[in-house]
């Protein structure tokens, strides 16, 4: 009879193509790895791997034991759905990876009516750059991720859905001479002084790319890698920076802050909801998502 633990091994193993990177993954050693592996195919009576230096690839047989792993456990994993009451569980957590500014300014209250309705339960909210978030996802360390970003360019296995669009507007201080603006052109923004995030960020990135292809060239003064810190730092000098208006709520209110509209073409940030689409949702994220669908109804179609 097939042992599941081994079974579990050997589908890391097919997916990392590597016995390292698996047990690297699955918090084991490579000896222990090699050793559940040797023992499966003993047991099977077959080879699965074809072992060369840079890792391993499968034999037709593991081939066949691959598409099957996949259906044994989406079965299990939707056995579990199937008879868990996440109402009447006694605890549980539920991870989401976010990027910063959705962890910061929009998780907590997207996720108060689920704790409100599940107090027995936890969400745990990591913070994260994309990449991390999709390799997590992937691993199964994320149940959920959240991005200020399309998924044009990533894995296919990732499923997502657009939540909604943000427009980010130019932000500044009571000391920079733009206080008072309502509106600015892109072209305006050429030279001036910026707060931004670091180079190699995502955030950066898409700032970079978002101006340079209007001809804008920001004069970058100073970088940070908390949008509080961005924040702080244009409310005490004569910089500014772009920035959503969901990240500054509580500082336009107190006229602490002022956010300056982009004439004609605004720049937009996408908000979107991923996961594995490869495996089932477990009890828990399907909870969630069920009560995320009252504010985004589009999310109901992952959960059906």
């Amino acid at each position: 009879m097939l042992n599941l633990h081994k079974l579990e091994i050997f589908s890391v193993v097919a997916q990392q193509g590597s016995f390292s990177r698996a047990a690297e993954r699955l918090y084991m050693t490579q000896a222990a790895v090699s050793q559940h592996m040797r023992e499966l195919e003993s047991a099977l009576g077959t080879p699965l791997f074809v072992r060369g230096r840079r890792g391993v690839e499968l034999t037709p047989s593991g081939e066949r034991l691959a598409a099957y792993a996949h259906k044994i456990f989406a079965l299990v994993a939707e056995a579990e759905l199937a008879v868990t009451d996440v109402g009447n569980l006694a605890r549980g957590q539920l991870t989401i990876g976010a990027t910063s500014g959705i962890s910061a300014y929009l998780l907590p209250d997207w996720a108060q009516p689920f704790s409100v309705r599940y107090p027995q339960l936890t969400v745990s909210v990591l913070t994260l750059q994309v990449p991390k978030i999709i390799e997590g996802v992937l691993h199964r360390q994320l149940e959920l991720g959240m991005l200020d970003t399309t998924l044009d360019e990533f894995d296919g296995r990732i499923g997502y859905v657009v939540l909604e669009e943000a427009e980010l507007y130019v932000t500044v201080g009571r000391k920079h001479a733009w206080w008072g603006r309502e509106q600015v052109a892109l072209q305006e923004l050429n030279d001036q002084q910026f707060v931004a995030r670091p180079q190699g960020s995502y955030a950066r990135q898409w700032m970079d790319e978002a101006l340079s292809t209007q001809g804008v060239t920001p004069r970058v003064v100073a970088e940070f890698d908390s949008p509080e810190s961005v924040k702080r730092a244009v409310m005490a000098g004569v910089s500014l920076t772009i920035l959503p208006s969901y990240a500054m709520h509580d500082e336009l209110g107190l006229g602490m802050l002022q956010k300056i509209s982009i004439i004609g073409r605004p720049l937009m940030r996408v908000l979107t909801l991923v996961w594995d689409k490869s495996a089932p949702l477990t009890p828990m994220a399907r909870a969630f998502l069920m009560y995320f669908s009252g504010r985004f109804p589009q999310v109901m179609r992952v959960v059906q």
